[in-house]
């Protein structure tokens, strides 16, 4: 599990570094413009890593449900090895899902208006921008995406169905320990894919709402996670209790 957080903990990084900066000086600054290139490496590094996200949740939720379903067969299942060719494969995943978009993208002709109302690139706007009847286009564009997150999710709800129906049939503090370990990746998982589905599945087309969504599931989404953990974590919840029983209860602890 540890070996999946720390690649999360990585692709999170990655994920709101690619789009933080330029935001920020945006900010900062009236003109607000970006480079052909640098739009284009928006798009592919965001859905690199984002592609490789949900790749990378689906692998820890398989994890969740061999330490709670098989718990006497979790270190065969997921050795080393496994783990790693699952990592593997969620970036490889990513990958070829930001290829497939960035060849149809690079091929569209620009040449009216080259202005959008978001706070980075992605690829319904600049669809909008092709010198093109670009309906059809940005419906495909969109199911190509949607494919990999209903997948995924779907995946996802099979997987903690799978373990629900397990923790069912086992004991109360067997069932309470299985579910407080679920509870940290099932909260991640939701504030991830939600403003995805809303932005590739099923879109809006409500402006403001789109960049808020935008910048939740690529900002927001990658700092809150490490937070999530490690307040699910029983370590440094012990620790949290101590800190506050010393400072804030001080008489009480002499």
């Amino acid at each position: 599990m540890y070996f999946f957080l720390a690649n999360l903990s990585f692709v999170d990084m990655w994920l709101s570094s690619v789009t933080t900066p330029k935001m920020i000086t945006d900010f900062l600054h009236e003109n607000k413009t970006i480079s052909f290139g640098g739009c284009m490496c928006q798009i592919l590094f965001v859905h690199f890593i984002a592609g490789s996200e949900m790749v990378l949740l689906v692998a820890m939720a398989y994890d969740r449900y061999v330490a709670i379903c098989k718990p006497l067969h979790y270190s065969t299942f997921m050795n080393l090895k496994r783990c790693i060719g699952l990592v593997l494969t969620s970036w490889t995943a990513g990958f070829v899902h930001a290829m497939s978009q960035m060849v149809v993208i690079m091929q569209l002709p620009f040449c009216g208006p080259r202005e959008m109302d978001s706070f980075f690139c992605d690829i319904p706007l600049i669809i909008k921008l092709a010198c093109m009847e670009s309906s059809d286009l940005g419906t495909l564009m969109n199911a190509d995406s949607g494919i990999v997150i209903v997948t995924c999710f779907i995946l996802l709800l099979i997987s903690y169905t799978y373990i629900l129906l397990t923790v069912r049939q086992s004991s109360k503090t067997g069932a309470s320990k299985a579910l407080s370990t679920c509870t940290a990746h099932i909260t991640v998982v939701m504030i991830f894919f939600v403003p995805c589905i809303f932005i590739y599945v099923w879109p809006l087309n409500i402006t403001w709402l789109d960049k808020f969504l935008a910048v939740f599931y690529s900002v927001i989404t990658p700092l809150l996670n490490p937070a999530i953990y490690t307040l699910r974590n029983k370590e440094m919840k012990s620790a949290m209790q101590r800190f506050r029983n010393y400072y804030i209860h001080p008489k009480g602890n002499r």
